[in-house]
């Protein structure tokens, strides 16, 4: 899916990480909510409240997930989850575009 419609955006950006990482909260009909952002280029270590479901649209980088000890690639078209109250790095080797969604 290329665009999603039907939605409300959140004036304000998510500024992480000195501004290399920057995403807006977007909210659906029916209150779920899901982030689009970018990732420029570096490495990065993200916490978790509820599970995610990270999918890349464009870019490249290595995550290396909870309770693992080898790196993952990653690459436009793919996506990866993470569980609830975990953390997770990344490794942005290209500016990364990325819609996450969140479960409760």
């Amino acid at each position: 899916m290329s665009e999603f419609t039907n939605v409300s955006v959140a004036k304000e950006a998510n500024v992480y990480f000195d501004g290399q990482v920057i995403s807006r909260t977007i909210i659906f009909a029916d209150g779920t909510k899901k982030t689009l952002g970018v990732m420029l280029p570096g490495d990065y270590e993200f916490g978790t409240e509820v599970q995610e479901l990270m999918e890349i649209s464009s870019g490249a980088m290595e995550v290396l997930l909870p309770d693992a000890t080898d790196w993952i690639k990653i690459s436009g078209g793919m996506s990866f989850e993470v569980a609830a109250n975990a953390k997770f790095a990344v490794k942005v080797h290209e500016i990364t575009n990325y819609c996450c969604a969140y479960f409760a």
